[in-house]
């Protein structure tokens, strides 16, 4: 399997800090949710095209205080940390040629840029 199933044991060592250079696709979702069903193909097929990516699934029922920590209102919701940053956070099932956009916008982020904005943000520039 080309995914790996996230929960807040495992969070630590498939989900890169700071140092990290990797980034993580997070799709959080859950067996009763019918558009979760939907992407969870499209999901799949994405991670089996980027294997040099980690994408990760978080059953939100199982794992409810790794979902509460991400503030996972709706699902499904997709989240991406890079470099131990969260660079994107959005409920909704995404069409395949959306999702293979998106993480061609994800490859291209400039995280120095992004590093100093977050910096900036904190008040700690």
């Amino acid at each position: 399997m080309s995914t790996v199933e996230l929960t807040k044991e495992n969070f630590d060592e498939v989900v890169p800090g700071p140092d990290g250079k990797d980034f993580v696709f997070i799709d959080f979702w859950a067996g009763w949710c019918g558009p979760c069903r939907q992407f969870a193909p499209v999901y799949e097929k994405a991670a089996d095209r980027h294997p040099d990516l980690v994408f990760a699934k978080v059953d939100t029922e199982a794992q409810q205080e790794l979902a509460a920590a991400f503030g996972i209102q709706s699902i499904p919701t997709l989240a991406i940390i890079r470099e131990g940053v969260l660079v994107f956070s959005q409920a909704g099932a995404l069409p395949e040629a959306v999702f293979e956009d998106l993480i061609g916008k994800a490859r291209d982020l400039d995280m120095t840029e992004v590093k100093r904005k977050v910096a900036e943000s904190a008040g700690t520039v």
